[in-house]
């Protein structure tokens, strides 16, 4: 091995040590099949009841009660990705930091996964009862809504993608990005207080936890969901 080989190895590992840092492998969360890896809200178990593997999607269900799923590991900085779409009027989000509690230990004795942690929506923006671009699809809900929005026709599936990584927060709809923001600053901060969210000294004040799927009980489908930690 000559001296040109030697530097060539030397800088391709500077290379590869000075690449993307703590950057893990994509873990397949839902490969079309198996529901492994998730389980219901407050549950051991996945929602089958609920949630359907149809056609390698998970289908939410109409008609039986709302059932959220989660994953079964807990994530700080991470990237998910999905692939989504929604019937008319269709309703659903990601949640992020997600810690279990029950009903009567939430805040006003509400559905903690709505009211203490931030959602990235899932919805049909036309076809659902609240228009409102602060609660569109891929909005951060009810506190930042989306730009550059490219959002494809009811029964189409979109490809969404959070990143959370040290406190900065990116909503990414169809290769776009189209949100971001930084928690706990205090641009966020103003933002909580104008908000749905003002009342709740809970909001937000997770810094690690679960993600979790929303059941809205109209018919959502899910699939392609992986994550990797960052």
């Amino acid at each position: 091995m000559n001296i040109r080989h030697i530097c060539l190895l030397a800088s391709l590992g500077f290379m590869a040590m000075a690449g993307a840092p703590g950057k893990g492998k994509w873990v397949t969360l839902f490969d079309g099949k198996s529901v492994a890896k998730l389980r219901g809200y407050m549950m051991d178990s996945f929602p089958s009841q609920a949630w359907k593997v149809e056609d390698g999607a998970l289908v939410a269900q109409t008609g039986v009660p709302n059932v959220d799923f989660l994953t079964r590991d807990t994530y700080k900085n991470f990237e998910l990705s999905l692939d989504w779409a929604v019937s008319k009027g269709g309703n659903s989000g990601v949640f992020y930091y997600v810690v279990e509690k029950s009903r009567h230990e939430s805040h006003n004795g509400n559905s903690p996964n709505w009211l203490d942690n931030p959602e990235m929506q899932i919805l049909d923006d036309i076809g659902f009862n609240d228009t409102a671009a602060i609660r569109s699809a891929s909005s951060l809900y009810d506190l930042i809504s989306p730009v550059n929005k490219r959002l494809k026709p009811v029964g189409e599936f979109n490809n969404a993608r959070l990143i959370v990584d040290h406190g900065h927060v990116e909503h990414w709809l169809n290769g776009v990005k189209v949100v971001e923001y930084d928690l706990g600053s205090p641009a966020l901060k103003e933002l909580i207080a104008r908000s749905k969210f003002k009342d709740n000294p809970n909001f937000a004040q997770s810094t690690d936890g679960f993600i979790m799927f929303q059941h809205h009980g109209q018919k959502v489908w899910l699939k392609n969901i992986r994550v990797r930690s960052l």
